[in-house]
């Protein structure tokens, strides 16, 4: 055996997909607390921040699994990856996760659950999604993004999502985060094959902004089990 087939393998691409109506900077802090150890890449998802909407990609959950997967095979080159997603990005994570094979060692999902569908609250969103106004990006895209993971056919098939994850993952909740309770959290993670479930006390929804530090402590170790030999 060669000297290098002892080395361990390099550490896993971070690959953060943000939530709805947000961009890749709000990753920030996280990735403060990360590098130089992980290499993060935190992009705007098509049609938020900076980021165009290439033609023929439909706001569609599925088709942009499809884009973040094939943008974060390129962005690993090979080598192995961890997919993290925050609410609707942990949705997106979902649909990308079956498209990478081997090269994924897991997953982190940040605000994310559900998988049962709520009539009042969905419609409630459906009409923020219809006053954007205000937003800056492409609006045809935010509202698809939240018409398409509020119908009753998306949030149902979620649990079978779960059910084939083929690699750990980590479901991540704020205690009081107001808009993804960890009851929610929970009850998703649940149809996960190999699963670890956190609640950071006195966060909302926005850990990896509001607290980075107690977010990273979670995080770091789990990452450092995946990188580790196994027997």
């Amino acid at each position: 055996m060669s000297e290098s087939t002892n080395l361990r393998e390099p550490h896993a691409q971070l690959v953060m997909a943000h939530g709805w109506l947000l961009r890749g900077r709000i990753w920030q802090p996280l990735q403060q607390q990360l590098e130089p150890q992980w290499s993060c890449w935190a992009p705007d998802l098509p049609g938020f921040g900076s980021a165009q909407r290439p033609p023929g990609l439909s706001p569609t959950l599925p088709a942009y699994g499809r884009w973040l997967a094939q943008e974060a095979k390129q962005r690993a080159a090979g080598g192995p990856l961890v997919l993290l997603g925050h609410s609707l990005g942990g949705s997106v994570v979902l649909h990308a996760a079956a498209l990478l094979g081997d090269q994924l060692q897991g997953i982190v999902l940040l605000g994310c659950g559900g998988g049962v569908y709520q009539r009042r609250p969905f419609a409630r969103l459906r009409q923020v999604g219809c006053a954007l106004s205000w937003f800056q990006g492409d609006r045809r895209a935010a509202r698809g993004l939240l018409l398409n993971s509020t119908q009753r056919r998306a949030v149902a098939g979620l649990p079978k999502l779960v059910s084939q994850l083929a690699m750990p993952s980590l479901w991540v909740g704020g205690g009081n985060d107001q808009v993804m309770q960890p009851v929610y959290v929970r009850h998703l993670a649940g149809y996960a094959p190999d699963h670890q479930i956190e609640v950071l006390p006195g966060a909302g929804h926005l850990p990896m902004r509001d607290q980075p530090v107690a977010l990273a402590e979670v995080l770091i170790p789990w990452l450092q089990r995946l990188a580790s030999p196994r027997s």
